[in-house]
């Protein structure tokens, strides 16, 4: 009998408050079922006896009765999940992430000693990057020499530290020395600012000394735990000075012991493993922690809190906490009152809401006003519009985009919708979108330009014999459609060319030209053919010329120009002065050497300076 009742001895319930509720089923209970007497008015002119036998409707009555008590039986289920059910507890860490940490580094000049090979410095940078991977909590780093300077402040993004690592050496040190306490302080300042009340101060240093023993004997008055990871060996090894001078640099244990039993932390050979020294600083108990560890704590399977949390036994890291299991309880809460419903009710349910008409369908492509109101703002609207007529633009479709420019308003719009008209050739049109663009910013340079550039490229005249129009911008002039001196049976189909390429694109007068329906083929060419074929190479070759000079012009904000430049020569001596200035000014920064701590050595400086200013 007692294994059968020791599963249930350990169920409690984290809000208890809600078993209140099952008071209230009977109540429930007896409405439903007058209710269902009510609901009867045979009752009233039959005698209550004789119902079962004069009436079918019994066994409905019956079966209504047994969905009552499917309902009561999914209520109470639901009463005792709010209840909040626990029959577990898992551990929980007491601080997340573990104890800030600020990682104090002796950057004198006895750190170049090779006796930890390849340098004493290299080897602090992997250690201090492996404890900035092992570490889950906050950190910062305090770099120290004659002063300490603070290299990054307390974060949780161990990354930020690191890339400071590279740039750690004794030359980005104002002076040069070494003063462990300054950093013992300084770390001290750093975990107190941050809003911590304990934490740890890891020293990696290969000497200590008197005054650094009172700084960690005050930093563990404070609450903060100093331990020391001794940086050398006992033999030692030489080192140069920045005044040039030779000296030794050996590993003084004592004294590093003895700021560290100060501290209230432990010493750490070099050879430790990283894992060990994070394990013995996150292990031990701060000073001041004797107190909460007298403090007798609840055992056994803890009590109920009105947070939904009950707290049981805990030790030096971790805390039970029990888990609310009352989800559990749902799936058959709600099978059963899924069994309840009335036959078929569902389904009828879903009918009605399938039966609802449906909203009416606006055609709202082209009206701004109803996709602004319904969908999205004007701005909006007028921001989606403009990126789809800048894609078309990019891609080449000057058509699609000329046609998005041209729903959108202002003086941007009306520049660029000229520029994709002259990409089509189309330049009367162009001429009048950069009129309206000018109308409605009348400095605009750019529209200026550019315009000036459509005009130079419609009042070129053609050579002598050439055929149609040769400003090739596929619009109608007095001179098109009529046959040209030499030029005999000449068609006028090409007067609505869709290309907008003009005449100048055509093929030679001397093929087969459109005519109308019953117009009799024209004569063969004269003598002159030629000539005109002669006279057309040249055509278009200016014609591809002067397109390619006003499409540099439309990309660099500049008129189009003739001659010499339409052929491309000024550009080809532009590319080549910006290639040779991109070559210099690589040579140039090849020249500059490559100092990743300047940016530190710098901000040290500063710091040196302003410190002396205040007389610190």
């Amino acid at each position: 009998m007692t294994a059968l009742l020791s599963p249930l001895q350990a169920v409690q319930f984290l809000r208890p408050v809600w078993l209140l509720a099952l008071l209230l089923l009977p109540l429930l209970a007896w409405a439903w079922r007058a209710r269902q007497r009510r609901r009867s008015s045979w009752r009233t002119a039959v005698d209550p006896h004789l119902l079962p036998h004069l009436l079918d409707a019994g066994a409905r009555g019956r079966g209504a009765w047994g969905g009552g008590w499917l309902v009561l039986a999914g209520c109470a289920l639901l009463v005792l999940a709010l209840a909040g059910p626990s029959w577990r507890s898992s551990a929980q860490p007491l601080q997340a992430g573990g104890a800030p940490l600020v990682i104090a580094l002796d950057l004198s000049s006895a750190t170049l000693a090779n006796d930890l090979p390849p340098s004493r410095l290299l080897q602090a940078r992997a250690r201090i990057d492996a404890l900035l991977r092992a570490h889950a909590g906050e950190v910062a780093l305090v770099a120290y020499a004659d002063d300490a300077y603070t290299i990054a402040p307390m974060t949780r993004d161990a990354g930020n530290v690191a890339v400071f690592l590279d740039a750690l050496a004794p030359d980005v040190m104002p002076v040069d020395g070494s003063k462990p306490a300054r950093a013992i302080a300084l770390a001290q300042r750093l975990l107190a600012q941050s809003g911590h009340a304990r934490g740890d101060i890891l020293l990696l240093a290969g000497s200590g000394s008197r005054s650094a023993t009172s700084a960690a004997a005050d930093a563990r008055a404070a609450g903060y735990r100093v331990s020391v990871l001794g940086m050398g060996t006992a033999a030692g090894a030489a080192y140069r000075r920045r005044d040039g001078g030779i000296h030794s640099a050996r590993l003084d244990v004592a004294s590093l012991r003895a700021i560290a039993d100060a501290g209230g932390g432990r010493y750490h050979a070099w050879s430790e493993s990283v894992p060990g020294v994070l394990a013995a600083i996150g292990g031990g108990e701060h000073s001041g922690d004797a107190d909460q560890a007298a403090t007798p704590t609840i055992g056994g399977t803890g009590t109920g809190t009105g947070d939904g949390m009950a707290h049981g036994p805990r030790d030096a890291a971790h805390a039970f906490v029990r888990e609310d299991g009352g989800f559990w309880l749902l799936p058959p809460a709600m099978l059963l009152l899924l069994l309840a419903f009335r036959r078929g009710g569902v389904f009828v349910a879903l009918l009605l809401c399938l039966a609802l008409p449906p909203p009416p369908l606006l055609a709202a492509e082209d009206s701004a006003g109803v996709e602004a109101t319904v969908w999205r703002r004007a701005d909006q609207v007028a921001h989606a519009r403009s990126a789809e007529a800048e894609a078309a633009y990019r891609r080449g479709d000057y058509e699609a985009a000329a046609r998005g420019f041209a729903r959108l308003p202002g003086a941007d719009a009306a520049y660029n919708r000229g520029n994709a008209l002259a990409r089509l050739g189309r330049y009367e049109d162009a001429l009048a979108a950069y009129d309206a663009a000018l109308k409605a910013a009348p400095g605009m340079a750019d529209a200026a330009a550019n315009r000036a550039a459509v005009e130079a490229a419609m009042r070129r005249k053609p050579p002598p014999g050439a055929k149609g129009d040769s400003r090739g911008d596929g619009k109608d002039t007095p001179e098109r459609g009529k046959p040209q001196p030499g030029q005999a049976g000449a068609g006028q189909g090409d007067a609505d060319d869709p290309s907008g390429q003009g005449a100048a694109s055509q093929e030679p007068a001397d093929s087969a030209p459109a005519r109308r329906d019953g117009e009799a083929p024209p004569p063969p060419s004269t003598g002159t053919g030629e000539q005109q074929r002669k006279a057309e190479a040249a055509q278009r070759e200016a014609d591809a010329a002067q397109r390619e000079a006003m499409q540099r012009a439309l990309e660099d904000g500049r008129p189009a120009t003739s001659g010499a430049d339409a052929k491309g020569e000024p550009e080809q001596a532009r590319d080549a002065g910006e290639s040779e200035q991109a070559q210099a000014n690589a040579a140039w920064l090849q020249r500059v050497p490559d100092d990743p701590g300047g940016l530190l050595r710098a901000r040290l400086r500063i710091e040196h300076e302003r410190r002396r200013a205040e007389g610190k």
